[in-house]
């Protein structure tokens, strides 16, 4: 018999509390965090989407790695596990750790980067682009056209568009491009996934120019789901099977491992190149930490290991990606806008179709998530022109492709019931769409200004 109901892989041996708030207490909580989600303390919140990133629920294997976890300062055996699992995944002869994906990003973008530099990626995710920048060089997204119609239906809306690749090395010169980025999942475009032919595509463009292919594949497991599912030839492959072929068409790989390795800390870097992964790791020991442990216990390096292998199982896969689904299909019937096909770790809402009537500059999605979380206490974070947006020289917005908010759900952490519970509250979101006022940036940062900026709702 063939259940339609997909259940929880796993059994809960330990509950944390979450505290339940009344609407009033939330819209003061939201006023003095500056209707900023990311600045509200985790006790006012009841359904925590801002992230999956780091907020995975661990299981009673990698609890018990965390008790064996070996803490000397050089040498460990825990880095020895890690570097074996991170060696099996990737295929790469040099792996470096860091404490989480953006220190990997700030070591070889801070390495390869610089003014006059390029790179080039499907989507650049926010600590990615800021990384580049802050280097000096740029960052240039070009997925394929189909990428930015949200209610539009493509098997891989995650793909790089390898025409304007072709251009793009033409126009900059090979030896100005720093690196292709490919982001797997494309999490920046709505999670969508990239396939194996546009990932070999790519690769021979980068080895035709002489350029370096790196893959940020903090969620590369959910990708190599939807490769088994959706790209022909593929049906009788392992999951681990197909990401270790995406790996073997790279020259490297960074990794927020606080993702698809199903831990609350680390990442890690990978790479081909003996001189290039010699550069890295003394930038490596200078900022996070000795090569063999950049910034993580080993405890953590445990954890690591074994959610490598742990993410790779059919049935987490099959529950993690089905119940994600559920979630955004559901709110597909009932009319909410969501980004189609349904993602693997978020389900992302078309804050600029929903909220129809609010102008960009008025950012519909930091509306949406002021709106969600005053409601019903979940909170989301926006991926629009707050996170993306840029100013021209006379300080006018240069709006984002997409006006989206991000349902981001934790590993292993929620039941059918809280979901459910989302659901209704869109309910309520749909019947006062009409009526929602639109935000203004009141103070912001250079960089990554979505995490600390304040936000005042226009009158």
């Amino acid at each position: 018999m063939k259940h339609k109901t997909i259940i929880e892989p796993f059994k809960i041996k330990s509950v944390e509390p979450i505290y339940v708030t009344t609407e009033k207490q939330r819209i003061e909580y939201l006023k003095k965090a500056h209707n900023n989600p990311f600045l509200l303390q985790s006790d006012q919140v009841i359904i925590d989407f801002l992230t999956d990133s780091g907020t995975s629920a661990m299981s009673a294997e990698q609890w018990a790695g965390i008790m064996r976890g070996d803490e000397s300062y050089a040498g460990s055996k825990s880095w020895e596990r890690m570097e074996n699992a991170v060696k099996n995944l990737t295929g790469m002869g040099y792996i470096l750790p860091t404490h989480q994906g953006r220190a990997a990003e700030r070591i070889i973008y801070g390495h390869l980067g610089g003014k006059g530099k390029t790179f080039i990626s499907n989507t650049h995710f926010d600590t990615t682009r800021a990384n580049i920048e802050f280097s000096g060089a740029e960052a240039i997204d070009i997925a394929i056209d189909e990428s930015n119609d949200p209610a539009l239906i493509h098997p891989f809306k995650g793909n790089i568009n390898t025409e304007r690749l072709e251009k793009l090395i033409q126009e900059k010169g090979p030896k100005n491009i720093g690196a292709v980025i490919l982001t797997v999942t494309n999490n920046s475009g709505g999670g969508q996934p990239v396939s194996m032919k546009n990932t070999r595509e790519v690769s021979a463009i980068c080895k035709k120019h002489g350029i370096l292919l790196l893959l940020d594949c903090c969620r590369v497991a959910e990708n190599a789901y939807f490769i088994k599912h959706r790209e022909e030839g593929f049906e009788n492959k392992t999951y681990e099977e197909i990401a270790q072929e995406m790996f073997s068409l790279t020259d490297g790989a960074a990794m927020s491992s606080k993702k698809d390795a199903l831990v609350n800390m680390g990442g890690f870097l990978a790479l081909r190149d003996k001189a290039m992964a010699e550069a890295c790791t003394m930038l490596l020991i200078i900022t996070e930490g000795f090569s063999t442990y950049g910034g993580l216990s080993g405890r953590d390096m445990e954890a690591l290991a074994i959610g490598l292998k742990e993410v790779f199982d059919p049935a987490y896969l099959e529950y993690r990606i089905k119940s994600t689904a559920y979630l955004g299909e559901h709110l597909h019937k009932m009319g909410v806008p969501v980004m189609m096909p349904i993602g693997g770790h978020a389900v992302y809402i078309d804050a600029k179709k929903l909220y129809s009537h609010l102008p960009v500059d008025q950012y519909p999605g930091q509306a949406l998530a002021c709106e969600l979380y005053k409601k019903a206490g979940i909170r989301t974070v926006e991926i629009g022109s707050v996170m993306f947006g840029k100013y021209d020289e006379t300080g006018k917005l240069i709006p984002a492709p997409m006006e989206l908010v991000r349902l981001a759900i934790p590993r292993r952490v929620y039941t059918q019931s809280h979901i459910e519970y989302v659901i209704e509250t869109f309910d309520e979101i749909l019947k006062e769409k009409n009526h929602v006022k639109g935000y203004k940036i009141t103070k912001e940062p250079k960089f990554l200004r979505h995490f600390t900026a304040h936000f005042e709702e226009m009158k």
